[in-house]
Order: C-alpha cells, then sequence, then structure tokens
C-alpha cells in the first residue's frame, strides 16, 4: 500500500525521470504519457514495517539525486540511480508515531515539521537540528554479539562500563525501526550500529545514504565502520552496507576501537 501511494504521488508530476525502492526489484519508469523530470527518487515506502501489528513508530525514507544521463525529457538509467550519497541534493524520512513528522535536508541543514492534523498542515517544529557532540545513549541488536567482530564487541563493552568522567554507562535504545532509532538518535545524540556482523542489513541507496546525509547536516557522522557512507559507490540497486550513525564523537570512537 505504501509503494503504491509514493508511486502514484510522484509519477505523474514532471520533475523524475526514474524512481526506485526498496520494494521493487528493478528500477520504477515513469509512465509514457507524463514528462521526464531531472531528478532520480530513491525511496523506502515503510521501514520497520514488521512493527505494524505492535503499533511501534514506523516510517517512509526518501532521497533525490540529480540524473547524470542522457538528453531532458528522456527516461532515467541506471547510471542515474547508482551514484554515491554525496551527491544527493535532499534527503529525508516521514516518523510516523505518536506525532507524524517530516524531516529533511536540502544539505542546508536539517529541519523538522510536525503534521497538525486540525489544519491539515506540517508546521515548522525543529529548525536547524543539531545533534550533540556525544550522546549518552547506544543502539544495536544486541541479539547478534556472538556474530560480532571482536572491535564491535570490545566498544559496547567500553560503553557498559562506569566512568562519570566520559559519561558512561549509556543507556541502551534498541527500537528495530531504523526511523524511529535514528530520529531519537537526531534529537538527543548517541550512536545507532547496524555492523556487518553477522551480515549487513540495511540498504545503501534507501536507508543509509539518505540517513548519513541528514547525520552529516545536523553535525554527526555516518560510516561503515571504516569509510564515509557518503563515499560508498553503489554496485546494485540493493546493496547493503554497514551503517554507524550518531554524534561524531561516538561514530569516531567506534571507528578506533574497528582500527584496533
Amino acid at each position: 500500500f505504501a509503494q503504491d501511494r509514493v508511486y502514484k504521488a510522484m509519477d505523474h508530476g514532471g520533475h523524475l525521470c526514474v524512481m526506485a525502492s526498496e520494494e521493487s526489484e528493478d528500477l520504477i519508469r515513469i509512465p509514457a504519457p507524463y514528462k521526464k523530470g531531472k531528478y532520480v527518487l530513491h525511496f523506502d515506502p515503510l521501514d520497520g514495517s514488521s512493527n505494524i501489528d505492535a503499533n511501534v513508530t514506523i516510517g517512509t525514507i526518501f532521497s533525490i539525486h540529480r540524473r547524470v544521463s542522457g538528453p531532458p525529457g528522456s527516461d532515467g538509467t541506471l547510471e542515474d540511480c547508482l551514484q554515491p550519497g554525496r551527491n544527493q541534493v535532499c534527503a529525508g524520512y516521514v516518523v510516523y508515531g505518536p506525532s507524524t513528522m517530516l524531516v529533511y535536508t536540502a544539505r542546508n541543514g536539517v529541519h523538522g515539521f510536525t503534521l497538525d492534523p486540525s489544519v491539515g498542515e506540517f508546521i515548522l517544529s525543529h529548525e536547524n537540528i543539531r545533534m550533540p557532540a556525544r550522546g549518552k545513549y547506544y543502539s544495536i541488536n544486541e541479539g547478534n554479539e556472538a556474530a560480532w567482530e571482536e572491535g564491535t564487541r570490545a566498544y559496547i563493552r567500553h560503553l557498559k562500563q562506569k566512568d562519570a568522567a566520559t559519561g558512561r554507562p549509556y543507556g541502551l535504545r534498541y527500537v528495530g525501526s531504523l526511523v524511529a532509532d535514528f530520529h531519537r538518535t537526531l534529537l538527543y545524540g548517541g550512536i545507532f550500529l547496524y555492523p556487518a556482523s553477522p551480515k549487513p542489513k540495511l540498504r545503501l541507496l534507501y536507508e543509509a545514504a539518505p540517513m548519513a546525509l541528514l547525520a552529516e547536516q545536523a553535525g554527526g557522522k555516518a560510516s561503515t565502520g571504516r569509510e564515509p557512507i557518503l563515499d560508498v559507490q553503489p554496485a546494485s540497486l540493493h546493496q547493503r552496507v554497514p551503517l554507524i550513525l550518531g554524534s561524531p564523537g561516538d561514530v569516531e570512537a567506534y571507528e578506533a576501537f574497528l582500527r584496533r
């Protein structure tokens, strides 16, 4: 349902030359009667959908690039879609929770708009969001601990140790919806981790890259643990990558544990 809603809202406006979705194996073409534009849309129509029946916060994630191939007015291509996150012109998400919020960046800071149902409009409620330099929460699926590499295991042990000077121990917060976990981290700081072990889960184009741009625009960092997410060159539409993002001091500390 969410996939169909996004597609039908975006297929006829004349701004897009092609779309790609986490829920679609191949490129999503713009129907023939409609004008082809200069932008490419990637989207995850319903992030955290396994949580729907438990009434847990979920969301929609989107990413926009400028096309890089073909003459104006022509169909978009795979080349247009397989661009690194550094080329994004806009990214954001809608979070469906106790309130509905649109959070986005057009590379000029990160801004949040809350839906006011009484007037049917999104009202600017969080202007120029800045992620704290350090946080006090970490977010990771600890059920995968047996498969983590030693650097990840050592870092999580470090966060659990008591040290008032560095604000440890950190508290654990893990929802299991990327939108929900990122939104909390964006506002309060700390670190979200979905490392490569046992294997990467999150998709580069629809989840990792847009969240990475938001993190960096808010003063945070986003990494695979070894390189910036925004510098990863996509090799396929559904490529998966490790994702570590959050406060710059926390992400840098994790990267240092991996280098050891």
